[in-house]
Formats: structure tokens, sequence, C-alpha cells
């Protein structure tokens, strides 16, 4: 009797040990402890990175893009916004959750080489890759990869840190 007393009690700290870290978390479902399920409607936006241009929102979903480590945000782009040619320090993967998301390769923007990318769509820019990136109507893509995440335009002109 005493082993099942000791297992009973060992299974009801289990539980309340998951709750109490739910309760903590709001928008995150654990299950176990070491999974995280984040929820459409749970995700707060806020304004783009300041190396973007303004008018894109930004939600960071797991991790955190200025430090060291894996991370994923997703960017919800307006419609006919532009991020003129630039590279970043690490591998860019982007998955498109809705809509559609625009990429060219190159130092120019070059609107007609692009390539459209529909939702569903994923695409890898390898770091130091020159690329440009554009909408026609509002989406929403993922990025994830490793921190640091930084991005540098290739002519300084463009880098939205500049126009102050």
């Amino acid at each position: 009797m005493k082993v099942k007393h000791k297992v009973a009690v060992l299974i009801l700290l289990g539980i309340f040990s998951v709750v109490k870290l739910q309760a903590q978390m709001p928008g995150m479902t654990q299950t176990p402890a070491d999974h995280i399920m984040v929820m459409p409607a749970d995700i707060k936006w806020v304004d783009a990175p300041p190396s973007l241009p303004p008018g894109a929102k930004a939600a960071v979903i797991e991790g955190d893009p200025k430090a060291v480590g894996l991370f994923t945000m997703r960017i919800k782009l307006p419609a006919d916004y532009m991020i003129k040619p630039h590279w970043h320090p690490a591998d860019e993967h982007i998955t498109v959750i809705e809509g559609s998301f625009y990429m060219g390769v190159g130092e120019k923007f070059d609107e007609k080489a692009a390539k459209e990318i529909p939702t569903g769509g994923f695409a890898v820019m390898l770091t130091g890759t020159r690329h440009y990136a554009f909408s026609k109507k509002e989406c929403i893509i993922q990025l994830h990869g490793m921190g640091p995440w930084g991005i540098n335009y290739v002519n300084p002109a463009d880098d939205p840190r500049n126009k102050k």
C-alpha cells in the first residue's frame, strides 16, 4: 500500500507542476514541459525591428533573434512593402504563412527577376547571399535561423536605421 500511495503522490505532483507551468506562460501550451505550442490567436504583433522599413509588424515565436541560438519569428508585411538588397550574417529560412512573398537574388532590386513564393512556399538564403524582397498584398512570413539575426544593406542609403 505504501508504494501505491507514493506513486499516486508523485503523479499528482507532476500534474500540478505542468498546470503551474502552463499558468505562467499565457498563450503557450506545454505538453510536456519541453514542448512549446503557440496558437495564432495568442501571437502578439509589435513594430518590426528598426532594421526593416517602417510598416511591418513582427512577433517572436521562439528564442531571441538578438542572442546566439535558434530563433523563430513571424513578420507581417503590408501591401507594396519593399526590402532593398541586403544580406544576413547567417542562413535565413523563410516560410510563407499567408499571402505571397517575392524574393530576388542580386545587389540590384529588379521586380521582374523576383520569384513569387506562395502560401506554404519555402526559401533559404545562405549566409552573405545578396537578395531583396517585397510584397504586393499583405502577407505573413515565418523566419527562422541562428541568432544573432542581422540585416546588412548593400547600399547604406537603403538602411532605415540611417534615415533618422
